[in-house]
C-alpha cells in the first residue's frame, strides 16, 4: 500500500471539494495536522473516520486504499489486493506489537531487580527503613504500570482462536487479564460457543463466519 500515493490523492480529493486542511480536520473532528500526515504519506486515516473521510471526498474506501479512482472493470480486483495489502500490514504491526510486549516485559522485570537489589544493599549499610522501601516501592509501581501495558498490547495484536469452534475473536482487557496462561495461550470463555477451552493466539485475518 503505497502511502504517499494514498496522501497525494487525499490532498487531490480535498481540493476539488473546496477544503481546507483545518476545515477536513474540523468536519472530522481531528486535528489538521493528522490530515497533514495523511497527506504526506507519514500515516493513514484510521479505520473508525475511513467512512465519513470518503463521504466527505466523494470517493469510496477502495479509492481511498488505492490511491486512486477504481474504474468498475477493474474494482474487484482493486478491493481483494487492497484488502490483502490491509491484512499484511496488519500482520507486521501485530508481530511488531508482540515484539515490544517482550522488551517491556524483561526491561521493567530487570529494573524492578535493580531496585530490590538496591534496597537490599541499603538494609545492608543501616540506612533508615525509607531507603529500602522506596527503590522497592519505585521499583514496584513501574512493573505493575509496564504489565499492564503488556497486557494490553497482548489483547489487541492479533486474535484468539477459540479451540472448540475455531472462532477467531479480539477478547476484552478483562478477560485478557484476569485469565490463566502459559506463555500466550490463555484459558478464556470464546464469545461465539460460549465454551471455555485454552485459546492459542493468532497473527493473521479473521476467518469468515460459516
Amino acid at each position: 500500500m503505497n502511502q504517499i500515493k494514498i496522501g497525494k490523492f487525499i490532498a487531490a480529493k480535498r481540493k476539488e471539494q473546496n477544503l481546507t486542511q483545518e476545515k477536513l480536520a474540523e468536519k472530522l473532528g481531528i486535528t489538521d495536522r493528522a490530515v497533514s500526515k495523511w497527506e504526506t504519506g507519514k500515516s493513514l486515516p484510521d479505520a473508525s473516520i475511513m467512512l465519513e473521510l470518503c463521504a466527505l471526498l466523494g470517493i469510496t474506501v477502495n479509492d481511498l486504499l488505492c490511491g486512486e479512482v477504481v474504474s468498475m472493470e477493474n474494482y474487484n480486483e482493486q478491493m481483494e489486493k487492497s484488502l490483502i495489502e490491509m491484512v499484511k500490514q496488519k500482520e507486521q504491526s501485530d508481530k511488531r506489537l508482540l515484539t515490544m510486549e517482550i522488551v517491556i516485559g524483561l526491561i521493567s522485570t530487570i529494573f524492578l531487580f535493580v531496585m530490590l537489589a538496591v534496597g537490599i544493599i541499603f538494609m545492608t549499610l543501616e540506612k533508615p527503613i525509607w531507603a529500602f522501601i522506596i527503590p522497592v516501592g519505585i521499583g514496584l509501581v513501574q512493573f505493575i504500570v509496564c504489565i499492564a501495558f503488556a497486557i494490553r498490547i497482548e489483547q489487541v495484536a492479533g486474535y484468539y482462536e477459540c479451540r472448540e469452534c475455531g472462532h477467531r475473536y479480539v477478547p476484552s482487557y478483562k478477560s485478557v487479564n484476569f485469565a490463566m496462561h502459559m506463555g500466550r495461550t490463555r484459558y478464556m470463555k470464546c464469545p461465539k460457543c460460549g465454551k471455555k477451552s485454552w485459546q492459542k493466539k493468532v497473527i493473521g485475518d479473521i476467518k469468515p463466519e460459516n
